[in-house]
Order: C-alpha cells, then sequence, then structure tokens
C-alpha cells in the first residue's frame, strides 16, 4: 500500500487508483461515476443556478463510468457490498436494492437513485430531500444517508470506499466509531475530505 494522504482515529485516505490499491473489507460503499454525462441536463427557474454552474464540473468526473470489471472485483473483496448507482452497470441482479428517494417531485433530476447490493434481503427505502445536506462534490450524497447505509447490514469491520470524492462515507463511519479507507483519484477531493474529517475530529471535543 502506499502512503497514506491522511490518517487519525481508524480513518485513513489514499490518493491514487482504486484498481490498484484497494484491500480486502467487509463492508464496500461507494458511489462511482455513472458515465451519464452526455444525457444529464441542468433545470431552469428557481433553485437551479448552483445545479448550472456545477454541470461543467459534474460532466467532466462523469463522463466515463466505472468499469464493471473493477467493480466486480471489488465486490468480490468484500464480505457486502452497497454501489450506489449499481442500476447502471452489469453486477447481477439483486433482491436487495437500496433506495434513497427525494422527496421533491418536477425536477428534470432524479426523484431516486438506487444502490445495488450483494445482500439477500428485501428492499429499503431512504427518505432525504436534496435541500438537507452541503455539497463539496458534484454528485455527493448526504451523511444521513451514507450512516443509513453503513448500520442496514450486521458489520463492524473495515468500510471500504474505492470512489471516495469528498469523504462522505469517511465522514459517516467516523461518527459510528468505524474504521476507514477512502480511495481517490483526484487530489482535490483527497483535500476536501482531510479537511472535513479534521473539522470533524475538531467538533467532537467542543462543547454544546
Amino acid at each position: 500500500m502506499p502512503k497514506p494522504y491522511y490518517e487519525h482515529a481508524g480513518i485513513t485516505i489514499y490518493h491514487g487508483d482504486c484498481r490498484e490499491i484497494s484491500p480486502e473489507c467487509e463492508l464496500l460503499l461507494t458511489d462511482p461515476p455513472y458515465g451519464i454525462a452526455d444525457v444529464w441536463k441542468g433545470g431552469l427557474g428557481h433553485g437551479w443556478g448552483k445545479a448550472r454552474a456545477e454541470s461543467v464540473t459534474r460532466n467532466a468526473w462523469d463522463e466515463a463510468p466505472a468499469s464493471t470489471e473493477t467493480l466486480q472485483l471489488l465486490v468480490g473483496r468484500s464480505r457486502v457490498a452497497i454501489i450506489w448507482g449499481g442500476n447502471y452497470f452489469a453486477l447481477g441482479p439483486s433482491r436487495c436494492w437500496l433506495v434513497w428517494n427525494k422527496p421533491e417531485r418536477g425536477f428534470s433530476l432524479a426523484e431516486a437513485e438506487l444502490a445495488w447490493t450483494n445482500q439477500d434481503a428485501v428492499v429499503r427505502v431512504f427518505d432525504c430531500a436534496r435541500s438537507d445536506y452541503g455539497r463539496e462534490h458534484p454528485t455527493q450524497k448526504p451523511v444521513r444517508l451514507m450512516s443509513w447505509c453503513l448500520q442496514r447490514f450486521d458489520t463492524t469491520g473495515l468500510v471500504l470506499d474505492p470512489y471516495m470524492g469528498s469523504g462522505t462515507t469517511l465522514v459517516a463511519a467516523k461518527a459510528l466509531g468505524r474504521q476507514a479507507i477512502g480511495i481517490e483519484i483526484e487530489e482535490r477531493y483527497c483535500e476536501i475530505a482531510a479537511k472535513r474529517l479534521s473539522q470533524e475530529v475538531m467538533n467532537f471535543g467542543a462543547t454544546p
């Protein structure tokens, strides 16, 4: 393994390609690029200024999907696997899909997102509005959503996010006292994730 970009209190970040450095883990939780930049369109009217401003960055990041071969390799190294956007990849049938329901209706963005899992369980749904969180990555998931994912199955071991982005999975894992590794190929997002985690360290010791 290369030298960690960040390491503190059981949370480790590596700057690099997940195809080269991903370890075995108990829980794989990740949100890779879907490769749908060519079909994504920003909306019009109130509230869409930020989305339009982010579209260039988002589309550059999401131009090419993670390879199905890489995802299958990662799944093979984990006991429990949760892959957001799994409906865009040939990962095989699953009985246990996780659904992020976004209560807003009438937007050109999806009203829900799907996560594929390798678990034999029933479909579960989590309600969370887009406005419930801020974003430092164009496709960033809410911390509450990732915390929910981490608690869905009976796991206590290492959490791995090989497409870490701005580090939301790691922030959620740290809050739950879980050991976690994040891997990110773009250094600027490693820096954002490290800052978020450092802020969490300070916040835990703060007086309410």
